[in-house]
């Protein structure tokens, strides 16, 4: 315990200028069925009781000297990445919405261009908010490390010291030590992600380690290399944060001149080529938790080598990742085999083919399906909703509006709704009427009635929806007023 708090007070010396940058885009198809794109991996508690957001923005808290993060996301996730954030009493200094996804050269160059205008000397120590980091101690340490050379002007990657041939990293070629320090090396080279015998020889040579993407850089510096690199990156993103609008107190990009950059990762626009390239290896137990097979491997193992997550029951099956995320899951007699079951798609493959479920996620997107998109459970910035049953003619929601929450005032044309007030308190308004309810109460409201849900209390409401009609779609939503700016 000490040794932490010696560490926290020494880098809260020289931390003063860091400003953590959370890049919190993704979908992360590649963990389906759990993962979907209005509901993505960085949202997920994935490797603790905290989704993977949270733990990022855990480990870049104040308690190290670090000022307020600084995140980047798409407008669909804005509420939910606002909501864990604050859920662990952490206030942002700002969130960017990406009109587009541009990969993380262009979200960067515009966050650090909105920090520039806060700090003229700001530091970023830039992380993915879907990745897991099980030192995060070891982390500091290297950031730590790594500090005086990225007040140098020097951009610090942090590489993972390999512990097994992985052909799914990208790696770095470390070079010699740097002259001014003990810790911080210079770049040879990035490599991209090598076949299984190229990636054995890069353990046994000792010279590579992998390619964690995470960084801590000076911005300004990070912009002179992205301006003459890609100039035309540098002039695009800082238009879009010059033309940005404020919105509920998220920063929203500028549409067209945000999706006019090209778009390309960091490594690919500015690491692979600047002359400023420094790595710090680190061990601090790293995982980009890419795919079923690396979430497994970050996880403990039953005497029979599974990972069991959730209600599920085994008879002789061995060497699995098994999770279930509602009902009973009963395997019998496999091995070696991925299973995950939630409570509208499972997924059974072979461990070693599962780098494939992204190609069954964009076969299920070409048929138009749901799945790849959202969970029986969809959010909304007032609370979430659950489809429960549908049929012909009637579909039964199970809705929870947050304390304070209300709903658009709306209308439809083609369904009429009924309101039971299971738990709380909700204040409805209908067309001229506004009743209030309280529980094992209901109203009706008919097809074409201007309608408002809210719930008043300071508990969550929650409610059950029968909805009724010809067309049940949810674009059969005609919103009037919405506090959300939702069109």
């Amino acid at each position: 315990m000490n040794a932490i708090i010696e560490q926290r007070q020494t880098l809260q010396q020289g931390a003063s200028r860091i400003h953590p940058v959370i890049l919190a885009g993704g979908s992360g198809t590649r963990l389906w069925p759990l993962s979907r794109s209005a509901f993505p991996k960085q949202l997920l508690s994935l490797v603790s009781e905290r989704s993977l957001l949270q733990e990022t923005v855990q480990r870049s808290g104040g308690d190290f000297g670090f000022a307020a993060p600084v995140l980047i996301c798409n407008e669909d996730h804005r509420f939910l990445i606002d909501d864990q954030i604050r859920e662990l009493g952490v206030e942002p200094q700002k969130i960017l919405l990406e009109p587009a996804a541009r990969n993380t050269a262009p979200a960067l160059a515009a966050v650090a261009h909105w920090l520039l205008a806060q700090d003229s000397d700001a530091m970023m120590l830039v992380q993915p908010a879907d990745h897991a980091i099980g030192a995060p101690q070891e982390l500091h340490r290297a950031v730590q490390a790594g500090l005086p050379a990225a007040a140098d002007g020097h951009l610090v990657t942090f590489g993972i010291r390999p512990d097994r041939p992985e052909p799914g990293y990208g790696y770095i070629k470390v070079g010699p030590l740097m002259e001014t320090s003990d810790h911080v090396r210079v770049v040879d080279r990035f490599v991209e992600k090598p076949d299984a015998a190229t990636a054995q020889q890069y353990l046994d040579s000792g010279a590579y380690c992998w390619n964690s993407g995470i960084f801590l850089m000076s911005a300004r510096r990070y912009l002179e290399e992205l301006e003459r690199l890609h100039p035309e990156i540098h002039a695009a993103c800082a238009q879009a944060v010059t033309n940005g609008k404020e919105d509920l107190g998220f920063l929203r990009l500028d549409t067209d001149a945000f999706a006019s950059a090209a778009a390309l990762s960091i490594d690919h626009a500015v690491m692979e080529h600047t002359q400023y390239a420094a790595v710090v290896p680190v061990d601090m137990a790293w995982s980009d938790l890419g795919s079923w097979k690396a979430l497994r491997e970050t996880a403990q193992s039953d005497g029979d080598g599974n990972v069991i997550c959730g209600d599920v029951v085994t008879r002789d099956a061995h060497n699995s990742y098994l999770r279930t995320e509602d009902k009973l899951l009963a395997v019998i007699g496999l091995d070696d085999v991925v299973v995950v079951s939630t409570d509208d798609a499972v997924l059974v493959a072979k461990a070693d083919r599962v780098d494939e479920v992204s190609r069954v996620v964009d076969q299920l997107k070409q048929r138009n399906r749901s799945e790849p998109v959202s969970h029986s459970t969809c959010y909304r910035p007032w609370g979430c909703y659950r489809s429960v049953d549908t049929g012909d003619r009637f579909q039964v929601k199970r809705i929870t509006v947050k304390p304070g929450a209300k709903l658009s005032l709306q209308k439809h044309y083609h369904r009429a709704e009924h309101w039971v007030v299971v738990h709380g308190t909700a204040l409805v308004q209908r067309d001229d009427e506004s009743l209030l309810l309280r529980e094992n109460e209901s109203v009706y409201i008919p097809i074409g009635a201007t309608h408002r849900l809210e719930n008043p209390g300071k508990l969550p409401l929650h409610l059950i929806e029968v909805q009724s009609g010809s067309y049940l779609g949810e674009d059969d939503i005609v919103r009037l007023v919405d506090t959300y700016g939702r069109a």
